[in-house]
């Protein structure tokens, strides 16, 4: 019966009541909130809304305009002038103007180049640019510039909330392994609270030395200090995973007590993440959202060199206007026009030119960028995969040296229930299953960071 008695102290058996189990809060269910409710993640999406307003207002360059200019004078009974010049212009996507316009002038003092007939005058005219102007100008420039950001937007959308994401995911595997080391010290902790009783029963009865004690006491007060420590981490831990819980309307969530997180996340974190797929086959980084966002950045410099280059053209207007009083709808007298010719060319172009050349500058410059990217992320994803892969085979390894160190635990407290061992021994090879312990956690740890750096090399938030 002593026998019996000693063999239940040392494997500190409990029966416990039956509770509810606690709620687990999976990973995938935690990115689900993130994705829909962090702020930082509805300030990405916000990007694409802020293009599309500079999108609408590059359009705006190509709005039909409605101008209307009017003065009079008076003074003493006299009327010196009254002068009304109205137009209605349509700017075209080459350049070209069309405008329509209606005069109205009168007066005593009336300059004679404002005369006009009575009724007023109408005018329909076109105003061609010649040179600088005729295949890009600025307003085609900033809408094609505006469409390109739209690209730029849904890429730099992706990379941020990929950011978020990661971080996110680094606060949830903390909470786990924090967790996961709180579980393991209160099992050794409760198992050493039954040996420390058990020893003090057995010295009681004159069947062991009490020094014994003070070596179990010790024992007892080193796991109730990791447990406390323990502890302290995994409040830190919930208290850093709740700043990326949120709910609508920016409510921000709190991690309670009774949720845990998933246990099985380590067969599930690759499907979580897509990374599963990645491992298997190759990844082509041609629609990355980073070779993407450089893309789009090299075309909207092209554009912008597109248009420099063309300030270098002579400034050539051409317009014309024809003329006709608004009774004579159907009497077109094409001997009544306006015409006009614009003519701007400086002589040495140095300004134009040193802008050409930033412009190019800036484009090469962003093209060396793409290429060495293009090299770090086929790099960085190559890594990445032979890391979790090492990673595999080392879980495997501290599995296997967990559980040789259990055996050797449980061969020990059979030897001391016989009297052939001693507690000293016992709490050395508890001790070395706990390092086993603490390292397989601190390694499924890495194992999920790690599949997390790849899903945030790939950037596929969706």
């Amino acid at each position: 019966m002593k026998q019996l008695f000693i063999v239940f102290i040392l494997f500190g058996f409990s029966v416990f009541g039956q509770e509810n189990k606690p709620k687990e809060l999976t990973y995938n269910e935690f990115l689900g909130y993130v994705k829909k409710y962090h702020p930082l993640v509805k300030n990405a999406n916000l990007e694409i809304n802020k293009a599309q307003a500079n999108l609408m207002m590059a359009r705006g360059g190509f709005d039909p305009k409605i101008e209307v200019d009017f003065s009079k004078k008076q003074f003493k009974d006299k009327e010196y002038y009254s002068i009304l010049n109205s137009s209605f212009k349509i700017p075209t996507w080459y350049g070209i103007e069309i405008k329509a316009g209606f005069d109205n002038n009168e007066g005593i003092y009336l300059n004679p180049e404002n005369t006009v007939p009575n009724q007023g005058l109408t005018s329909l005219g076109i105003t061609i640019p010649l040179g600088q102007g005729l295949f890009i100008n600025q307003r085609m420039a900033d809408v094609r510039k505006a469409k390109m950001q739209m690209q730029l937007s849904q890429s730099e959308r992706k990379l941020q909330a990929i950011a978020v994401l990661y971080d996110a995911s680094l606060a949830y595997f903390n909470w786990k392994k924090n967790f996961n080391e709180v579980q393991l010290y209160e099992e050794y902790n409760r198992n050493s609270q039954i040996r420390f009783k058990g020893i003090q029963s057995l010295i009681s009865q004159g069947d062991k030395p009490a020094i014994d004690s003070i070596e179990a006491g010790i024992i007892v007060k080193n796991r109730i200090l990791n447990l406390e420590d323990a502890n302290l981490k995994l409040a830190k831990a919930k208290l850093e995973l709740s700043n990326f819980l949120w709910l609508e309307n920016n409510i921000p969530l709190e991690i309670s007590d009774e949720l845990i997180p998933e246990t099985q996340l380590e067969f599930t974190i690759q499907e979580s993440l897509k990374t599963n797929d990645l491992l298997q086959q190759d990844f082509s980084i041609l629609n990355h959202p980073k070779i993407n966002a450089l893309q789009s950045k090299i075309d909207i410099l092209n554009v912008e060199k597109k248009l420099k280059a063309n300030m270098l053209l002579p400034k050539i207007d051409v317009g014309y206007s024809y003329l006709s009083e608004p009774s004579y709808i159907d009497n077109y007298q094409f001997k009544d026009y306006k015409i006009g010719l614009d003519f701007y060319f400086p002589l040495f172009l140095r300004k134009e030119r040193g802008s050409l050349k930033l412009a190019k500058y800036k484009v090469q410059e962003t093209e060396f960028l793409l290429d060495l990217e293009k090299v770090q992320l086929t790099n960085k994803i190559n890594a990445q995969k032979i890391e979790i892969e090492s990673l595999l085979k080392q879980k495997e390894l501290i599995k296997s040296l967990a559980n040789d160190n259990q055996l050797m635990l449980n061969s020990e407290e059979r030897l001391f229930s016989f009297g052939e061992s001693s507690l000293f021994l016992i709490n050395t090879r508890e001790n070395n299953l706990i390092t086993a312990q603490l390292s397989k956690i601190a390694l499924e740890n890495r194992f999920y960071i790690s599949n997390s750096e790849l899903f945030k090399i790939m950037a596929n938030p969706d």
